[in-house]
């Protein structure tokens, strides 16, 4: 059987070169006899597989020595629970909503404390993002919120929020890796991994030393306590070991091909066959303010719920999968992340033309 196209938007493609050296090494990691999926999280081979990935990982974000990395699991929406929890000192925090994730996280942090909304694009179904350059930012904010990159609704930040001095904190699991960063402007900078760089079940947050603190709010248990998990580095239980192992083979990957400078101009050319033939095209048309558009996520609808699905239907016939967009509006969705090669989006559009004059 041969690889398909897979537009996932998450669990999402991963590098085949990724896919072969993990599959070689599925039944003897190394010499060792064994899978890294059998193998102790306190062994010599696994402590060496956890800390060349955060290594790599520093390497290619340049992540100041003042931040810790961690691999955590509970993917992104535990997040949304233990950032109020070890954050809101103050119990205020200003959240500004850009789609369904963000949406959640705000509902999440207002068990907490008082989470004031700032800034919405809910009145045009997120298909922008608000301007950001003086928000009414409240003086005893613990921190400010945002998802940078709004995977269900094919949105991005392409300038971070004037947060005022507060602490901003930024959920990117869909956008992580796929261009450069400068991590010193966030105090916290997270994602799943399962979207841009390796499989379900691994989160990886970064963060900012003196954010880590034992002054968190009352009855947070030990393991929602970033202190517990920054001070045993990542070992304090069974970390997701096979998952984390995978994420360090995609961040070697990502040095081969050249770092994130390379990434962000390959992904910039792949959106840009994808949105030229939106733009030029009589049925189908992208659902996003050309400027506030993904690099990694490409909502497009044709304006019929029939025709929609009868495109996704065909395009899933000819080998492109999961182009269907996400159940809250419809249409279709193709995430080109890194691992999606240029030639996966030149055959989707050419795919889509053929589509096009068939049912012109």
């Amino acid at each position: 059987m041969a690889r398909v196209y897979n537009f996932s938007a998450g669990p999402a493609v991963l590098p085949e070169e990724v896919l072969k050296e993990a599959a070689e090494e599925m039944l003897d990691y190394k010499g060792t006899g064994m899978s890294v999926m059998e193998m102790s999280h306190r062994s010599k081979a696994f402590d060496d597989i956890i800390k060349t990935a955060e290594q790599d990982l520093r390497d290619l974000m340049n992540i100041p020595d003042n931040y810790k990395v961690m691999f955590l699991q509970g993917g992104a929406s535990q997040q949304f629970a233990m950032i109020p929890m070890n954050l809101m000192k103050n119990k205020v925090a200003d959240y500004i909503v850009t789609g369904q994730w963000a949406k959640k996280a705000w509902q999440e942090a207002s068990k907490y404390g008082k989470a004031n909304k700032i800034a919405s694009s809910e009145d045009q179904t997120f298909s922008y993002i608000p301007d950001c350059s003086d928000l009414p930012i409240s003086d005893d904010a613990d921190y400010v919120y945002i998802c940078e990159n709004n995977t269900i609704y094919g949105t991005k930040y392409k300038e971070l929020p004037n947060t005022k001095g507060k602490t901003l904190v930024a959920d990117v699991s869909s956008c992580f890796l796929s261009e450069p960063v400068d991590v010193s402007k966030y105090g916290i900078i997270y994602g799943g991994v399962q979207k841009n760089i390796g499989p379900a079940g691994v989160v990886i947050v970064i963060m900012r030393e003196d954010l880590i603190t034992e002054d968190v709010l009352e009855g947070t248990p030990t393991m929602l306590q970033y202190k517990t998990h920054a001070d045993a580095q990542s070992l304090y239980n069974t970390p997701p070991a096979y998952g984390i192992y995978i994420c360090g083979k995609v961040f070697q990957w990502l040095k081969k091909m050249g770092g994130l400078e390379a990434m962000k101009k390959r992904n910039e050319e792949k959106a840009k066959i994808l949105y030229d033939y939106l733009d030029s095209s009589k049925l189908f048309k992208g659902t996003v303010v050309e400027k506030d558009r993904s690099l990694m996520n490409v909502p497009f609808v044709t304006g019929d719920e029939e025709m929609d699905a009868k495109f996704v239907k065909e395009a899933k016939a000819a080998g492109f999968e999961n182009l269907k967009g996400h159940r809250t509006v419809g249409g279709m969705r193709a995430s080109i992340y890194n691992a999606m090669p240029k030639e996966g989006v030149e055959k989707l559009v050419e795919f889509m033309k053929k589509f096009e004059e068939a049912n012109a």
